[in-house]
């Protein structure tokens, strides 16, 4: 049309730069990671289930390859061959030998092979005694600080005898002229002596061992003898009196393996019959031995012929320690 300026047309054109094939190259470089990864993770799981000596077999064999299949080979000093290695190699000894026995059983008792070798009776029983002795020494350990460090227990320090006796651990509580644990000539406790007790039961309930208890007195004759009632009924009954105060304390029926009397049969100090020290209650923390001998559980002759000694036995662990 005449009357109207023509529009000028404009085309516009978009460049697109291809990215061109490098844009997968990340998928190789993933890939080879992967497969590193995964063949870390089998040496790994090959080095923690392996046999020791096949581990070492194949250390050798990677040190020093045999053309031979199956073989670890070291190399002979001064004959190097290109790269490093011998060029006349030296058998060592055969990696994948197997362990001896039926094949497929699954069972080794070498050391070398993973498993422990097993342990003798005799290994196991010192190792067993070793472990109890350890139990008893921190127990006696526990109850010394217990006697430092409680208000209750630190005033009858002298009174509280702790050793450890071819029994077990033995607590001694013996009386003082001016501080007896009983009244004279009666099996009933006082006071502070039921604490004492009390105090001591927690650490004696912590333990597995059985416990026994024994009542003492000194060769002042009963007042009442003529009933028939001596120092070998008061001494059990004073040791039963114990009992009672450590149940009540929290120490289970079931502990309880031995109670007896032995009246003045075996003095702490044999020089002073009469000293107030020989009236005492022993509470021993029996060692195994001890208590299969006590209940009995001891099946073999000979140890029924030490059984049947057990009273010399006591009588010598009753034995004060020296000093």
């Amino acid at each position: 049309m005449a009357g109207k300026e023509e529009q000028p047309i404009i085309i516009v054109k978009k460049k697109i730069n291809a990215g061109g094939h490098h844009g997968g190259a990340w998928k190789v470089a993933y890939a080879d990671f992967v497969t590193a990864m995964m063949a870390f993770f089998m040496v790994m799981w090959l080095s923690a289930t392996l046999p020791q000596e096949q581990l070492g077999g194949m250390a050798e064999y990677f040190k020093n390859p045999s053309v031979l299949e199956g073989l670890s080979v070291a190399t002979v000093p001064g004959s190097m061959g290109p790269g490093g290695a011998g060029d006349a190699p030296v058998q060592v000894f055969d990696a994948m030998k197997p362990p001896d026995g039926d094949p497929g059983d699954g069972e080794t008792e070498d050391p070398a092979e993973g498993g422990a070798a097993p342990m003798t009776d005799e290994e196991i029983e010192a190792q067993a005694k070793e472990i109890e002795k350890a139990r008893l020494e921190d127990l006696k350990k526990q109850l010394e600080e217990a006697i430092d460090q409680s208000a209750s227990l630190a005033a009858f320090k002298e009174q509280l005898l702790l050793d450890i006796t071819p029994e077990g651990l033995r607590i001694q509580i013996v009386d003082q002229q001016n501080r007896p644990m009983f009244d004279s000539g009666s099996f009933r406790l006082q006071s502070y002596t039921i604490n004492i007790l009390n105090e001591l039961a927690p650490y004696l309930q912590g333990v597995p061992n059985r416990l026994s208890i024994t009542g003492h007195t000194d060769t002042t004759p009963f007042g009442g003898g003529d009933t028939g009632y001596t120092n070998w009924e008061l001494s059990a009954d004073r040791a039963n009196a114990a009992r009672r105060a450590l149940v009540s304390g929290g120490v289970s029926m079931e502990k309880m393996a031995r109670v007896v009397g032995v009246s003045d049969s075996v003095l702490f100090d044999k020089e002073n019959p009469t000293n107030p020290i020989n009236r005492r209650i022993s509470i021993i923390v029996m060692n195994k031995a001890t208590e299969d001998a006590a209940l009995g559980r001891n099946d073999d002759p000979a140890d029924a012929d030490a059984e049947a000694g057990e009273a010399p036995a006591e009588a010598a662990a009753e034995t004060p320690p020296a000093g």
